[in-house]
């Protein structure tokens, strides 16, 4: 046998076993989060769908608010409900928005806080209740 191929030792390639265990175990909490936060989000864009509805049903804001209602009832959204709508005119335009706040727990007594916020208004502006007090 040749001297040259025995003195040098070959690297090993993989991931040890301990790496796989952390891996794993990094893989298991980020899965976790996903978990949580995609029934949050999937709710979140449910009642900016629903939002967008409303407004195009136009009429009232009671009219508004039980079109809302209808379509969070067919979408399972439990977050807020018609009466939690901010509803504005701007001008003959309505504008509707909404903000609250999801909690999800983790584990034990450990939760993920959440603020979702959104509205029909092109500015982007989120309208809050105070908001609507103070202007009439």
């Amino acid at each position: 046998m040749d001297r040259k191929q025995w003195s040098k030792p070959q690297q090993q390639r993989g991931i040890s076993i301990t790496g796989l265990i952390v891996a794993l175990a990094v893989l298991g909490v980020v899965g976790i989060f996903a978990l949580r936060l995609i029934p949050a989000y999937v709710e979140y864009n449910a009642i900016k769908k629903a939002i967008g509805q409303a407004k195009q049903a136009g009429g009232t804001v009671r009219d508004m608010q039980a079109a809302f209602d209808r379509n969070a009832d067919i979408n399972n959204v439990e977050a807020i409900t018609g009466r939690d709508l901010v509803i504005t005119r701007d001008g003959e335009q309505p504008e509707i928005s909404f903000s609250y706040e999801k909690r999800l727990p983790l584990a034990g007594n450990v939760s993920l806080l959440i603020d979702f916020a959104g509205t029909t208004d092109p500015s982007g502006t989120v309208a809050t209740a105070d908001d609507t007090q103070a202007a009439r």
